[in-house]
């Protein structure tokens, strides 16, 4: 029994460190995605590589580049 309680342990040990590491390296990047809110409470979301948001995404980079805030993030 104390064995069986010891590869749980470890195994718990090793999942929480593998979705610890998933987190980091893959949750945590900033993908650009373009979100549209409506009067009526709807939401759009299109990632930022989508045909879609292509229009959008240029005027948000033209703004970010006149905006003397952006680059002190």
């Amino acid at each position: 029994m104390k064995k069986l309680i010891k590869v749980l342990a470890i195994i718990l040990a090793v999942a929480t460190a593998g979705a610890a590491a998933y987190y980091y390296f893959v949750m945590r990047q900033k993908k650009p995605q373009v979100e549209l809110y409506f009067d009526d409470g709807s939401m759009l979301a299109f990632p930022g590589n989508a045909p879609e948001a292509a229009e959008f995404m240029s005027v948000a980079n033209d703004v970010l580049e006149k905006s003397p805030v952006a680059g002190s993030c």
